[in-house]
């Protein structure tokens, strides 16, 4: 059973140094030999993805598509700039007409008020002139007034009537 085991060991070594051999021969196969098959640099790398020209976009969109930005490409916006625009100048219509509403309200509110106020004050105002012309309290000042040469007249009035010609 001992044999079977330390067999199995020198197997799986085996294996193990065959495979190590493999990936190490892959590995040189794979390593450039001169400097122009080296990797980008970082410099070559941002050059490339900052140029001007874009692949063409795909016919269908996808909400990740939209969501990663794939959507705002230079070719893509250069094409919408005047719907951008556009939109942009119907944006700043909408904000100053509401504010110039709201404004004309705020105004409307304060008229209102000061029409309330008016005639609050104009019925205050009738109601006192009421009570002050009223007979009685003429009549009242009349004798309170001693200066006066008004007098309470005795007999009702009577009305005079004049024949037409």
């Amino acid at each position: 059973m001992k044999q079977d085991i330390q067999e199995q060991n020198d197997k799986d070594t085996l294996d193990n140094r065959e495979k190590l051999k493999l990936d190490q021969s892959a590995s040189e196969a794979n390593l450039p030999s001169s400097k122009e098959e080296e990797l980008p640099t970082l410099q070559e790398v941002i050059k490339e993805q900052a140029r001007e020209e874009e692949a063409p976009l795909s016919k269908n969109f996808t909400l990740r598509k939209i969501l990663g930005g794939d959507i705002l490409t230079t070719s893509t916006i250069r094409k919408q700039i005047w719907v951008l625009l556009l939109i942009t100048f119907f944006i700043i219509i909408y904000i100053s007409n509401r504010y110039s509403v709201q404004r004309n309200l705020i105004i409307i509110d304060k008229l209102q008020q000061e029409l309330k106020d008016a005639r609050y004050k104009a019925l205050s105002t009738s109601s006192q002139l009421t009570e002050k012309s009223r007979e009685s309290n003429v009549l009242e000042l009349l004798k309170n007034n001693q200066d006066s040469v008004l007098k309470i007249a005795n007999q009702p009035p009577y009305i005079i009537t004049v024949p037409s010609e």
